[in-house]
């Protein structure tokens, strides 16, 4: 089949799976807000990003080790696998030793045995998740979204709005659905058959540890953007009200909104990462990426900027401010947190390359770049702005990444890239976030206008590549 439509194939068998699901984990944040004040909600938010921080920390990164070699024909997916189990066993035996010293940090008093449990049964799911979209499962991984989804929305419906248990109630949910579903995987995918301490191969072994152990940097810095952030608006002194624990908290929701945009540009990615890798080394690969980052870019400054537009209406739908006033200011928050995850999914794009092509240690390093400027801005501008000046840190630091990873790809992969059109769209969204949050006499006219500006400038990319995977 043509790259064009197999990308496209892929991903509606990812949407179809991932879109229904990932919009009714959205309406989560109503429910959270709803029945937990902000200064808890801080407490869960940075128990999340703990987990998530040290999951591939303990995993080693392992499960995209599984989707780079299990794709690839060369390999042989059991020994694959297995080594990848072998792994994340001993990184959880690690995790397990470790665990007085992540006691230390004082949000964990009270879910230290619970956060332990998190991480080995998302680290379970996300390890045979994996595999099975490595196997070329992709209508069993979409439905696995599915169910996670239901689950994890049911188990909070019960632990959180009917039994009352706050932070805790979220935990357990998490565990639950994704101990769930790691357990249907194993069971209709077969996946126990591949594994077998026999089929351990240790040059394999070694392989996919140089390919993943560079990545684990990676997925950290990212993640350590956001901790900081919550960390220091949590602790800094600043003007009243935008900084504290109730602030992180009102922060934390307002980050929820821009994973619309995250949610879009996953269920593109989760098939894009497919092709990059099987397309590596076929011909016409620089034109096809061309194409398909000019297409990608646009469709995701359309959808910003719609977003961004629809920001007070949607804070009003997803976020309950009825438990805690201190809600009602997350919108004002939310649009340059829109243009910062937009940022965030151009340097993803990039990454790609760096997976495709086998140069995982760029990934580290130009992420590397991002966490350095972060922490020092979040220090200078968060005692002068508040939450302004955390989400104006973020921004900086994430333009800087892509700049660094728009010259250094494209070395591995060539392919030409409109600077003006991404500078274009940076300053009419940014344009648009300052009319939200100054909300002058006729913000909704600048609104208006923000919004046909961004179409003007980027349907062509859209209709032209929408045009050549119709014509084959």
């Amino acid at each position: 089949m043509d790259k064009y439509k197999t990308l496209a194939l892929n991903t509606v068998i990812f949407a179809v799976g991932s879109f229904g699901s990932k919009i009714l984990l959205f309406f989560l944040t109503r429910l959270y807000t709803g029945n937990i004040i902000s200064d808890n909600l801080n407490t869960k938010e940075m128990l999340e990003i703990t987990a998530n921080f040290l999951i591939p920390v303990f995993t080693f990164s392992i499960a995209e080790a599984v989707i780079r070699y299990g794709i690839d024909r060369a390999y042989d997916k059991r020994q694959v696998f297995s080594n990848a189990v072998v792994t994340e066993l001993g990184g959880l035996v690690l995790l397990l030793l470790c665990t007085p010293l992540i006691g230390l940090f004082s949000f964990t008093d009270g879910f230290l045995g619970l956060l332990i449990v998190y991480i080995c049964t998302s680290s379970f799911r996300q390890l045979c998740a994996q595999f099975v979209r490595a196997r070329g499962l992709l209508k069993l991984y979409s439905v696995d979204g599915i169910l996670t989804a239901l689950t994890l929305y049911l188990f909070n419906v019960i632990f959180i709005s009917v039994l009352g248990m706050g932070v805790r109630g979220f935990m357990l949910s998490v565990i639950c659905s994704d101990f769930c579903s790691g357990v249907f995987l194993c069971i209709v995918s077969g996946i126990p058959r591949f594994f077998s301490f026999r089929y351990v191969d240790k040059k394999l072994l070694r392989r996919m540890l140089a390919f993943s152990v560079p990545l684990i940097p990676t997925a950290v810095l990212w993640i350590f953007t956001g901790f900081a952030d919550r960390f220091f608006i949590g602790i800094m002194h600043g003007p009243e009200g935008l900084v504290g624990k109730s602030a992180a908290g009102v922060y934390g929701a307002a980050s929820k909104i821009p994973n619309l945009i995250s949610m879009v540009s996953t269920i593109f990615f989760q098939a894009w990462n497919i092709s990059a890798i099987t397309e590596n080394d076929s011909a016409g690969r620089n034109q096809f990426y061309q194409r398909i980052f000019g297409a990608y870019q646009s469709i995701l400054c359309i959808a910003a900027a719609f977003l961004i537009a629809l920001v007070q209406p949607l804070s009003n739908v997803l976020i309950s401010n009825k438990l805690d006033t201190a809600y009602e200011a997350a919108f004002r928050y939310t649009p340059v947190l829109v243009v910062s995850v937009l940022l965030m999914c151009f340097n993803q794009f990039l990454s790609s390359i760096y997976t495709a092509t086998q140069h995982t240690r760029n990934s580290f390093w130009t992420s590397l770049i991002a966490a350095g400027v972060n922490l020092p801005l979040n220090l200078l501008m968060i005692p002068k702005w508040g939450v302004y000046g955390a989400i104006a840190a973020t921004y900086l630091s994430y333009l800087l990444c892509y700049i660094v990873r728009i010259v250094d790809a494209r070395r591995y992969v060539p392919f030409r890239v409109n600077h003006l059109l991404f500078a274009a769209n940076n300053v009419i969204l940014l344009g648009m976030s300052t009319a939200i949050i100054k909300m002058p006499q006729r913000y909704v006219l600048y609104l208006v206008c923000g919004v046909g500006l961004i179409l003007a400038l980027n349907y062509e990319a859209v209709i032209v590549t929408a045009k050549k995977i119709l014509k084959r």
